[in-house]
């Protein structure tokens, strides 16, 4: 039986005030998941428009000053009737450009910073410095609890399904071990697509969720034909959990693995790798998605997307209120 020492009550009051200014300008409750490759500036500006917080990760930009036009690019294409947007950064030892790409968010005042696979007190104080607010990728209590005691404002919890870097357990246990500690921001990530799914996770006790498969067949979405079309001809049993990869257990497409050759039923594990952040060609030949993809049907401008989402968010929030 694994047990963690409690922790005081956080004091989460500083991180509720930036969420409730990030969740003022949303017109679903919902963040585009910053996905590797996959996400770009268009499709972000798209996701924002249409009111939902767009996030692509820094290390999609080749290069820190590529990432400053990025976020210039987004910056000047929005207005203040669009939804926020963030940046992605990981924070992990073999990412060598996390000290530049911080240093660019901060002069640029990113209101939204995720971070990853890593959680420190000086990244998290040096968003907070222009009152950023900073979400963490966790998929456990002991990294979720080491996240908030070094600084973190809130959590995203990434739960079994989730496309990419995944975890293994049940939304409703992953929620509700957090909230039975913890009372402030909460993202819920794992086969989320649709309106009824972002009303189900806020009845669960999230504030927000995180929807990134879903956009993988956006238009707007860095993803080849053949990619989309997995997702479009795909359901959840097409969907492999393994860590062969980049040594961090994640869920990818099915048909992407065995067109490397490999059998995605016996694959071998590769245990505690070492990630090279720099070295994405296992994230660009295997494709990385969520078990929600059975929610995929076509390729859709992101707006489209998004429109569909909340007139379902809506249609199902009517219907519980019979």
């Amino acid at each position: 039986m694994s047990v963690i020492a409690p922790i005081a009550p956080p004091d989460t009051s500083d991180a509720k005030r930036r969420l409730s200014r990030l969740t003022a300008r949303l017109a679903l409750p919902a963040i585009g998941a910053p996905m590797f490759i996959v996400s770009t500036p268009e499709l972000v500006i798209a996701q924002c428009r249409a009111g939902i917080a767009g996030c692509f990760p820094a290390l999609n930009a080749r290069g820190n000053e590529t990432l400053d036009g990025w976020i210039s690019h987004v910056e000047d294409a929005l207005d203040e009737s669009a939804a926020p947007f963030g940046v992605n950064l990981i924070v992990h030892r073999s990412n060598a450009r996390l000290e530049a790409d911080l240093a660019t968010c901060v002069a640029r005042r990113v209101g939204l910073v995720i971070t990853s696979l890593g959680a420190t007190r000086e990244v998290n104080d040096a968003i907070h410095a222009h009152d950023g607010l900073v979400l963490h990728d966790v998929t456990n209590q002991k990294h979720a609890r080491k996240a908030i005691e070094n600084g973190a404002d809130g959590l995203i919890l990434v739960a079994a399904g989730a496309g990419g870097h995944a975890g293994n357990l049940s939304p409703f246990a992953l929620v509700e071990e957090t909230r039975a500690w913890f009372d402030g921001p909460i993202v819920l990530a794992g086969a989320i697509g649709t309106g009824r799914g972002v009303l189900a996770a806020r009845a669960m006790g999230a504030d927000l969720v995180s929807i990134g498969s879903r956009f993988i067949a956006a238009r707007e979405a860095n993803a080849t034909d053949a990619y989309k079309q997995g997702l479009i001809d795909g359901t959840g049993e097409d969907i492999v959990y393994s860590d062969v990869f980049t040594g961090v257990k994640g869920n990818y497409l099915r048909a992407s693995v065995a067109a490397q050759g490999l059998d995605p039923d016996n694959l071998p594990s590769r245990g505690a790798a070492s990630l090279d952040m720099n070295a994405p060609k296992a994230w660009r030949d295997i494709w990385g998605c969520g078990q929600g993809i059975g929610t995929v049907t076509s390729v859709q401008p992101a707006g489209e997307i998004i429109a569909g989402m909340i007139a379902q968010y809506g249609d199902a929030r009517d219907l519980l209120a019979r």
